[in-house]
């Protein structure tokens, strides 16, 4: 009986969604259009509605609108976008037709003032209101913001947002945390589309790998949605891509210097972005992006080992100190492109792609003293070791979808693949020699008395005579890190669809959607370790 009474209602359910909206199909009509700013920009996120009747729509990345499942008639159109005056515009519906609209808008203004402002206003404007019209709690970060500031990659752009922070290397953002959590219950996602981690054994991927002037926009979604995957608790980072818009787009860009470490050391950067429309109607839309950058960096730090002096309350003392230096070549080049073609006024077809190779190579240099204060025990020996970086990180994806929309339904889908993959995936390739201290008894100690801050303690000059003699040292052990790879492939695909119905005065949808995502993951990395016999 209880199973027939759920079978009842929610036939009752589905009967009264279908059926919300008396226009029959035949008779429906839309209306579609773009909003665009004076210049001919696109506005996405501008909220597009029909005051008699209230149904309401908000505009794609792409300022395209569509509002279906409309009666025959005339109706009243108010477009509304934060910086701008509202637009309203009268439209005429016909039966089985769409009307098309063209909403211009003009930046707002105040009586007795002037206000100046510059192009990154107008990307800050478009943020604000994708964020407005959100239906979860979304930031957004818009290209014109992300190129404006110095974001050597996009980990660094997104540990800008509020709620959002970030693990560094060697100075560059490469993990995102979302309000407090662990990087490992975030994801990434570009144009939607999962991105696996190229490290094997962990799942957040490094944000450090992928260029800055890549992307069109970065949305972190601080809470899920239905249509989004469930696998990522503290929050999901989308990468948008960039599309062609009506207008020819060319962008070119570079930079150089030098870092005046390890007898100066280069930087540059450059990139380029070309785009457009093609056709008597701008159907079809064509743009590939490029960039690359090289960052040479230099770092020299000690490493104090604190300990309190056996016997006493509280008198600092030190069991040692490193003294290392590194020194960083990292190489990133990326590339990005899309094609679509409109198959009409509300339906589209695309393919969006993006690339990026990260090498992270370096080499470091550790001197280790060791205090032989009698009073902390048995004595020690100076100590000395090299390391080699061999990290080589690459992240694809690819997307082929479209998105519908009917008098009263819409559909969306789509087919990826994405790929990460490291090279020398062993604690990033790091091979290290180690050489044993074969020299007389070290008589090195620390000096209290030298020392003006706990954070720089001073040593005996002994202790530098000893670690810095050649003479001393002996190769013990050879680590070779550099083999293999650690990679994994997505293959996804998706398919949504839903009717935009109508209950009184409100608009809304009702969606239904498959998803399927299979993985392939593997790791074939491996080390060789050698103990020279002494000669």
């Amino acid at each position: 009986m209880r199973e027939s009474r759920y079978s009842l209602f929610l036939g009752a359910f589905i009967v009264v969604v279908l059926g919300l909206t008396p226009v029959s199909a035949q008779n429906a009509g839309k209306i579609s259009g773009s909003v665009t700013d004076a210049s001919g920009a696109f506005l996405p996120g501008a909220e597009v509605e029909i005051q008699q009747r209230g149904p309401s729509t908000v505009s794609d990345n792409q300022g395209q609108f569509t509002i279906a499942n409309l009666a025959p008639g005339s109706y009243t159109v108010m477009v509304s976008y934060v910086g701008f005056s509202p637009f309203q515009s009268s439209v005429t519906v016909a039966a089985g037709q769409t009307a098309h609209l063209d909403a211009v808008l003009k930046v707002a203004s105040e009586s007795e003032s002037v206000i100046v402002t510059a192009e990154r206003a107008h990307g800050e404007a478009e943020a604000i209101n994708e964020i407005r019209t959100a239906d979860n709690i979304l930031n957004v970060l818009p290209a014109e913001v992300i190129t404006s500031l110095p974001n050597a990659n996009i980990a660094d752009a997104v540990g800008r947002l509020p709620g959002v922070t970030l693990e560094r290397d060697e100075g560059e953002g490469k993990y995102v945390q979302i309000r407090g959590t662990e990087p490992r219950l975030s994801n990434l996602t570009i144009d939607g589309v999962e991105v696996p981690s190229p490290e094997g054994g962990i799942r957040q991927v490094k944000l450090d790998v992928v260029p800055a002037e890549l992307i069109d926009a970065v949305q972190i979604s601080k809470t899920l949605q239905a249509n989004q995957d469930g696998d990522a608790i503290g929050g999901s980072v989308n990468l948008v891509t960039k599309v062609a818009s009506d207008r020819p787009t060319l962008s070119v860009f570079g930079s150089g210097g030098f870092t005046p470490i390890f007898n100066t050391v280069p930087v540059a950067e450059g990139g380029l972005t070309a785009g457009q429309r093609f056709g008597a109607q701008k159907r079809l839309g064509v743009l590939v992006s490029g960039s690359y950058d090289y960052n040479g960096r230099g770092i020299n730090d000690i490493e104090p080992l604190p300990t309190i002096l056996p016997g006493t309350t509280f008198t600092p003392d030190y069991l040692g100190i490193a003294i290392r230096d590194y020194k960083y070549n990292r190489n990133r080049y990326g590339a990005g492109g899309s094609v679509d073609y409109k198959l009409g006024e509300s339906s589209l077809v695309y393919v969006r792609g993006l690339f990026s190779d990260f090498k992270d190579s370096g080499r470091r240099w550790e001197y280790t003293l060791v205090n032989n204060d009698p009073a902390l025990g048995s004595p020690g020996s100076p100590g000395f070791d090299t390391e080699i970086r061999a990290a080589h990180y690459q992240v694809g994806s690819v997307l082929v979808g479209g998105n519908h929309v009917f008098a009263k339904y819409y559909s969306n889908w789509g087919l990826s693949a994405s790929r990460a993959r490291v090279f020398n995936p062993i604690n990033g390739g790091e091979s290290i020699d180690t050489f044993a201290y074969t020299g007389p008894t070290s008589q090195c100690q620390y000096d209290p008395a030298a020392t003006k801050t706990v954070y720089r303690p001073q040593w005996t000059p002994v202790c530098y005579a000893e670690a810095y003699n050649p003479n001393n040292f002996q190769l013990t052990t050879v680590e070779d890190a550099a083999h293999g790879q650690a990679s994994q492939l997505n293959l996804q695909a998706q398919v949504s669809g839903g009717r935009i119905y109508q209950a009184g005065s409100h608009s809304g949808r009702f969606e239904i959607g498959f998803r399927i995502r299979n993985a392939h993951k593997f790791d074939d990395s491996f080390e060789n370790f050698w103990a020279p016999n002494p000669a």
